[in-house]
Parts: structure tokens; C-alpha cells; sequence
């Protein structure tokens, strides 16, 4: 029979909403040395690697009146064309008009009647290059059964020999009925008492989301339930002063930003700290700078809780294939701290209290894993940030290492690969960073009405990396 959305799964189902759309993306940008690379290259490479990433042919099946959790089945009419598409910015496409794309795409909600993906060939950048603008529900990436398409895509030869195994024909399993279903969840539930009660939560579950929805649609479930009963449903916090709280809207900003690793790993070598930890103390010196640019209050005390999904080694964590697990940790971001060496090491020491554990995986250990995974992680990273999502933080932290290597796809060189974070209800502001091929990137993506300043966003966290350089040298120098 069918697989089951397990009820967590069902939960993370349900706060997808207008919204709070629940899917992943990344901007990965390639550049060609002719015109090679087309849309129907880009078919064929995915409809041979396809047969890696099974759910990315099937698409949920609901039970009648939520009785049981949805299933995944087969797409007996699964159609490649509807969910590989083709764009194009005018010549020549600058990264400010990709954004602008991006922002557009990642807003809308996945069509839940069709596998839950889309991928972008946006043509006409600059430089003769192209990118690939993907977007993956949640539920397709769980580590175990599935990972992201984007893994399987790449490569770390320009020309791989061909495997075989991808180019295999598909057909379809045809779909029980009904009654089929309903039958097979009441004997599931007969054997395993268990498995009943979590029948009766995912029914429960679905109804939270379908209230969430409505709410939305008539203008916000607070007016409509109460506003404390619309902070249960929504999964969020009561209101908070932070300007990174708040209600979203539909709509989205999105911005990306790279930084030299090398820069990054002369900081970590001078003061024995962690990239990780270099990488927070520039997101929190960028905070700081664009607070204060923002006009916000910002006193010696003012502190920006990030939840920073781990990497474990127990089985606390979201289980996976790739060797490791993945367990939320929140994270104090020292904004109102005015030394950038200080915020550091006040960070490093926060951090230090996770690998004093023994639980936390190197991330040469990640690195090892075959093909690119960094979106796989990251995604395992959104799904277990929701665990914490009562508890008081103010946006999410995402920090994937990749290759240290050029990775290409049907022989085209991949230049950088932006990670594309979805808001929670209730937070502004997401910021995925992945670092790969000598370059650390960052993807930011905001609410597009309450963040129209993202653009000083990135630029602060330039200028908190030069700062941290200045310091660090003028250090080795015996001037500080």
C-alpha cells in the first residue's frame, strides 16, 4: 500500500498556507561557454535522473473527511513539461532582476493536485550565464527516503559516463480506491493501536490547516477566532517587539550576497573559533548595522535569538541517509554588542556548549557525502527548526558547507548556488548560507512589506566581514 505522511509530516502539510508557503529553493547559476545548454537539454537531464528521487513522480492522495493522514501515489498523468518551465530576463539580466524573479516564484504555493516541485531554466544573464530556480515542498526532502533533486542533478565530473539506471522507463502503480484506503488505515489501526491515535491527529491536523486557510482569506484567523487562538493555529508566538516578528504577507523579497571562504577561515584560524561561528558573528554584525539603519533601539543588552539547526550524532535529531542527524539549537545573536571581536567570541562560546556534547558532526563529515547535498540539509534543517516554533526566537539560521569543489551539471559549470529559506508564520526574515567552491553564499529572503530595505541587509553583512577582517589583521599586527 501507499506511504503515509507520518503525523509530524501532516503538521508540516498543515502550516503550509498562503501565507507561510512550505516548500524550499535554490538559485544556482551556471555559466556556459556557448549555447550548449538549452531547455530540452535540461529535460532530459532531469527525466534520466528522476528515477533517484521517486516522490518526484508522485503527488498526495487524500482520504475522504481526513480519516487517515494522506498518502503519496503515483502520478498516473505525471507531466515533466508542467513542472520544468522555461524563463527569460532581457539581455543583458542582471542579478538584481533574478531576485526580483525569485521573489515572484517562491511566493506562490505549490498545486498540491501535482508532485510538489518546480524547476526554473531563466535564460539571458549577464555573462553568458543561466540559472536553475528550483522550489521542493517540504515533505519531498526527508533525508531517508528522498533527498533534493538538486543532489542528483550535479555532478563533480564535466562528462560523466553515462550510469543507465536513470534513463529507465517509468510506469506508474496504479492508485487504490477509496475503500481501499479506508480499510487499509482502519486494519493498520487495529494491529498497531498506536497507529489510530495518529490517524485521529492527522484528521485533527488537517483541520488546522483548512482553519489557518480560511482565516487567511478573510483577513486574519485573529479577528475570526481571537487572537490567542490565532497564535495556537498559526503555530506562532504571542506578539513580540522584535521587528523580525510579525504578520506576513504573500509576498517576498529575496537577496543573495557571497563572501570569500578564504577570508572567513583567516578569521577562524586567528582566533580559534569555528567557520560556523565567524559566519553568525557576520550575520549579527550585519543585523546590528541595519537595525540601527533602520532607526530600531539597539542597547548594550539587545540580543536576536536564531534558531541554528545542528548537525548530531544521536538519534534526537530529524534521521537521515547521509550520516548524521539534525536537531534544533537556539542561538543568541549578541547584536547590541559594539565590538565585532567580542560578538565573536561571545558567539563561539554559545556554540561551544553544543560541541562540548560530543554530539556535534564535523563538517568535513558533511562534506564527504556524495553528490551535492547542502539543500537536502538545509531543507532537514526548515522541517526541524518547526519543532521549536512555540519557543521564543526571532528568525531562522541555516549554515550548509558544500564541496570545496566545482560541481557541473550536463557539462555546465555551476558558479554559485544561493539557498532559498521559506518564512514561518509569524518571522520576517529567513537566511540560508551555503558555502562551495571557495565562496560562502548567502540567501536571504524576507517578507516583501515589511522588509523593503533587504538590499542594506546585504550590504551590512559585507561591511561586518571587512570590519571583522580589519580587526583580526590589525590584531596580527600587535595594534589590537
Amino acid at each position: 500500500m501507499p506511504q503515509r505522511l507520518k503525523p509530524e509530516e501532516v503538521s508540516v502539510l498543515a502550516l503550509d498556507t498562503a501565507r507561510a508557503p512550505g516548500h524550499i529553493g535554490t538559485v544556482d547559476i551556471f555559466a556556459t561557454d556557448g549555447d550548449g545548454f538549452n531547455y530540452e537539454r535540461l529535460i532530459g537531464l532531469i527525466r534520466e535522473r528522476l528515477a533517484y528521487v521517486p516522490r518526484y513522480r508522485q503527488r498526495l492522495r487524500f482520504l475522504p473527511a481526513n480519516l487517515a493522514g494522506p498518502v503519496w501515489v503515483d502520478d498516473e498523468h505525471f507531466d515533466l513539461t508542467f513542472h520544468v518551465r522555461r524563463s527569460a530576463l532581457p539581455r543583458p539580466g542582471t542579478m538584481e532582476q533574478l531576485r526580483e524573479f525569485v521573489g515572484r516564484v517562491l511566493a506562490r504555493r505549490l498545486d498540491r493536485s501535482r508532485p510538489l516541485w518546480e524547476v526554473y531554466l531563466v535564460e539571458g544573464l549577464a555573462g553568458n550565464r543561466f540559472a536553475l530556480v528550483a522550489k521542493s515542498h517540504l515533505l519531498l526532502i526527508d533525508g531517508v527516503d528522498a533527498v533534493d533533486l538538486g543532489q542528483v542533478l550535479l555532478e563533480d565530473e564535466q562528462d560523466p559516463p553515462p550510469d543507465g539506471f536513470g534513463s529507465a522507463n517509468w510506469h506508474p502503480v496504479p492508485e487504490p480506491s477509496d475503500a481501499e484506503l479506508l480499510i487499509n488505515s482502519v486494519l493498520d489501526g487495529v494491529r498497531n493501536p498506536e497507529l489510530a491515535v495518529e490517524n485521529v491527529r492527522g484528521a485533527l491536523t488537517g483541520a488546522l490547516g483548512t482553519a489557518i486557510a480560511i482565516g487567511e482569506a478573510v483577513g486574519g484567523i485573529a479577528g475570526a477566532l481571537g487572537e490567542l487562538a490565532g497564535d495556537a493555529l498559526r503555530g506562532t508566538r504571542p506578539p513580540s517587539t522584535s521587528p523580525l516578528t510579525g504578520v506576513l504577507s504573500e509576498q517576498r523579497r529575496y537577496a543573495g550576497v557571497s563572501l570569500p571562504l578564504a577570508d572567513l577561515r583567516k578569521i577562524r584560524a586567528e582566533h580559534d573559533h569555528t567557520v560556523n561561528d565567524v559566519i553568525l558573528a557576520v550575520i549579527a554584525g550585519g543585523l546590528r548595522s541595519w537595525l540601527m539603519a533602520r532607526g530600531e533601539a539597539v542597547s548594550p543588552q539587545t540580543v536576536v535569538r536564531a534558531v541554528v539547526p545542528m548537525s548530531v550524532t544521536e538519534d534526537d535529531g530529524e534521521p537521515t541517509s547521509l550520516g548524521s542527524q539534525v536537531a534544533p539549537h537556539v542561538q543568541p545573536l549578541p547584536v547590541g554588542e559594539p565590538n565585532p571581536l567580542i560578538r565573536l567570541h561571545q558567539i563561539a562560546y554559545a556554540t561551544q556548549a553544543h560541541k562540548d556534547t560530543g554530539r556535534a558532526v564535523d563538517a568535513r563529515e558533511l562534506t564527504d557525502i556524495a553528490g551535492f547535498a547542502p539543500t537536502t540539509i538545509h531543507a532537514l534543517g526548515v522541517r526541524v527548526a518547526g519543532e521549536v516554533i512555540r519557543a521564543r526566537h526571532d528568525l531562522l539560521i541555516t549554515n550548509v558547507p558544500g564541496p570545496q569543489r566545482t560541481m557541473y551539471a550536463a557539462g555546465e559549470r555551476l558558479v554559485a548556488s544561493y539557498p532559498v529559506l521559506p518564512l514561518t508564520a509569524g518571522h520576517l526574515l529567513a537566511i540560508g548560507v551555503t558555502s562551495y567552491d571557495g565562496e560562502v553564499f548567502f540567501g536571504l529572503t524576507a517578507d516583501r512589506d515589511a522588509i523593503s530595505d533587504l538590499d542594506v541587509l546585504t550590504q551590512s553583512l559585507v561591511d561586518a566581514l571587512a570590519e571583522l577582517t580589519e580587526l583580526t589583521e590589525a590584531r596580527q599586527r600587535g595594534e589590537a
